[in-house]
């Protein structure tokens, strides 16, 4: 039971891959996982997946779910693209002491806690960030269609992409092009394949890119350079300056770490938390504000 303790906080890392959902106080830490939630791509699903997470949550503490509503609220979610977004999402959940913004403030936050530095958050989907101080910089993250350079989803693309290259003769044959246009029979089940797939379904194939890179494949460290280059190029534009810190986060995100440049690849650190550890520090902060009347 934890409905005796306070204070205590709820928060939430969701995105194109998996949903956690945690609950923090004296007594430690509660999670529950549930699937996908970027609710740009598929709003009503994000808070079926949200509304489930909740109440495994509150059955697990021993809560009913309106106890649990009560309790300061971070959510930090994949496709909250602004206010109209955030107040729809905050309109659909039974929370009522509630911070909603995207994914991005949680998986700074919980790379670099209060350090100054820059985050390369690479997973289905991608971001760049930068704290410096007080201050927060972010840029990227833009979803699948319009940009999420060097996220899983779009090496999967790429990948896939190329090996149509491959086909039509534009791009040399490789042992990654050969297993593609194995897997998917051949180009027509490439595009078959491409029509109907989310972000995830090609973020998946990011497994085998980094695969055959390890084996030398020249294609598959073409297109992790090629990503590499976009994070060189991004945090270089956030103003990354050689004295500070970098992070790569993200299921993908350390799979770029051969490919930086000498100076990025030298202030590399690991992290010191993932997202939910953010998420976790901003209800806190949400927690204190609600203490001091700042709301």
């Amino acid at each position: 039971m934890i409905d005796s303790l306070k204070p205590m906080v709820l928060a939430v890392d969701g995105g194109g891959t998996r949903c956690r959902i945690a609950a923090s106080g004296d007594r430690g830490r509660m999670v529950v996982e549930t699937g996908s939630a970027n609710v740009s791509t598929n709003f009503s699903a994000s808070v079926g997946e949200l509304l489930d997470g909740l109440s495994q949550l509150a059955a697990q503490a021993g809560l009913h779910l309106d106890q649990l509503a009560d309790l300061p609220a971070y959510v930090g979610l994949a496709g909250v693209t602004g206010p109209d977004v955030a107040d729809r999402l905050a309109a659909a959940l039974p929370l009522r002491n509630l911070r909603i913004n995207d994914d991005r403030p949680a998986a700074l936050r919980g790379a670099l806690g209060q350090r100054s530095g820059f985050v390369t958050h690479c997973g289905t989907g991608s971001f760049f960030a930068a704290q410096i101080g007080e201050k927060t910089l972010f840029a990227g993250g833009w979803g699948s269609v319009l940009g999420d350079e060097a996220s899983a989803q779009w090496v999967g693309r790429r990948a896939l992409a190329i090996t149509l290259e491959q086909v039509d003769g534009r791009a040399a044959r490789s042992r990654l092009s050969d297993e593609l246009l194995a897997e998917y029979d051949g180009s027509a089940g490439i595009v078959r394949f491409a029509g109907s797939a989310s972000p995830a379904d090609f973020g998946v194939l990011a497994r085998t890119v980094t695969r055959h890179a390890a084996d030398g494949d020249v294609m598959a460290i073409g297109i992790l350079q090629s990503g590499a280059d976009e994070i060189a190029r991004s945090l270089s534009a956030l103003g990354w300056t050689t004295d500070l810190p970098i992070c790569l986060t993200g299921g993908i995100g350390p799979c770029y770490k051969t490919y930086l440049p000498g100076e990025m690849r030298a202030k590399l650190i690991a992290p010191q938390g993932e997202p939910l550890d953010g998420a976790l520090a901003l209800a806190r902060d949400l927690e204190r504000d609600t203490a001091h009347g700042r709301g």
